[in-house]
């Protein structure tokens, strides 16, 4: 399963908006790409957010739309980053931080916890995903690591 799983959208729909609107996407993505050149500021991406913002609007998807699309989305990241888990169990590290914490560490999944509790904070390729409550598959990259060393 890829980072973004463009099955699990209605490809009619984005076929058929490319089709209707492509010169003014190609317009879009030639100024975001003087923009990109040109300002070497904040600005830039305020100006970028911008343009991809009114190009949404203009698309006719609304903030609903958008937000199903971004839980589609977290949604894939988060199985994804269960998968790996559960794939470099093996190679997990445990790290008691000495001062009540743990970090367990694989290739890609970090997991940060307090002894204790029953949440951990989840980081999966270096991007921070938040705090995950304890589920088995959590628990069991813990002992996993415990076990390794």
């Amino acid at each position: 399963m890829g980072f973004l799983d463009f099955s699990a959208y209605d490809l009619d729909t984005w076929t058929a908006f490319f089709k209707e609107h492509w010169l003014v996407i190609v317009v879009a993505l030639l100024v975001l790409l003087l923009i990109v050149r040109i300002v070497k500021t904040v600005i830039k991406w305020a100006l970028v957010a911008a343009i991809v913002l009114g190009l949404v609007v203009y698309s006719g998807y609304s903030m609903d739309d958008l937000k199903e699309i971004g839980s589609k989305v977290a949604d894939t990241v988060r199985q994804e980053a269960i998968n790996t888990m559960a794939g470099e169990a093996k190679e997990a590290t445990f790290e008691n931080n000495g001062d009540g914490t743990f970090t367990v560490k694989t290739k890609n999944v970090e997991l940060v916890g307090k002894t204790g509790e029953k949440e951990v904070s989840v980081s999966f390729r270096g991007a921070p995903l938040g705090t995950w409550e304890l589920d088995s598959t959590i628990q069991a990259l813990i002992d996993q690591a415990k076990q390794n060393g």
